[in-house]
């Protein structure tokens, strides 16, 4: 197994801010260039907008939400898994993004995401169910917005098939809280989306029970 792949994990596992080491590595330019650890670099290059992401580009954004992750893992019933699904929950927005009518968006990120995930870990471990729940927990983590906002692309049956709904509460909460310019009133609004889109979840699973 690499030791990179094994130094990663160790920080996402034990570091209270596992930030500061990837972006070390980035400064110092002693982050490995080749593939498939490019898959995350490439998200320095990969903008946002700045409506919803004022913190800029894609790996400020991750870093964040690691970070945000790092502070919950005590609560995931699978650390690892979580933490690893926090580091590379935007992997798929480095070929989904585009400018489209003058905006950046990065559609299908999601279901991007899970494949390129799924074709990262297999590349330094032949754990499965690993892969599989990490690769679950990216392509599931925008359900928090789509339930909550009551989108076409909720699909929260198929999302309970393959992964904890819990787990994806718990790192949509990460994702949310993980961007610049938060303050008390916008913690507390992303905060009470999480209890909505539990809420909601949970009510749809139990009407499709009793039916």
């Amino acid at each position: 197994m690499n030791n990179y792949f094994l130094e990663f994990e160790k920080h996402l596992m034990e570091d209270e801010k596992p930030s500061e080491y990837f972006n070390n590595l980035i400064k110092s330019g002693e982050y490995p260039k080749e593939y498939p650890f490019d898959m995350i670099s490439n998200l320095i290059k990969t903008e946002q907008n700045l409506e919803y992401h004022p913190e800029g580009n894609v790996w400020n954004h991750t870093m964040m939400v690691v970070d945000e992750a790092a502070k919950r893992r005590h609560s995931s019933e699978k650390p690892r898994v979580f933490m690893w699904a926090a580091l590379l929950h935007d992997i798929g927005k480095g070929p989904t993004t585009k400018v489209r009518k003058g905006k950046i968006t990065s559609y299908d990120h999601d279901e991007v995401g899970e494949r390129m995930a799924r074709e990262f870990l297999e590349f330094f471990t032949l754990e499965e169910e690993f892969i599989i729940q990490v690769a679950a927990l990216v392509r599931w983590h925008m359900q928090l917005l789509f339930v909550v906002k009551d989108l076409p692309w909720e699909n929260v049956e198929r999302m309970d098939e393959e992964t904890s709904i819990e787990e994806v509460a718990l790192l949509g909460r990460c994702d949310r809280l993980g961007r610049g310019n938060m303050n008390r009133a916008t913690i507390e609004k992303e905060e009470k989306n999480v209890k909505i889109f539990l809420e909601k979840s949970k009510k749809k699973l139990k009407g499709k029970i009793k039916r």
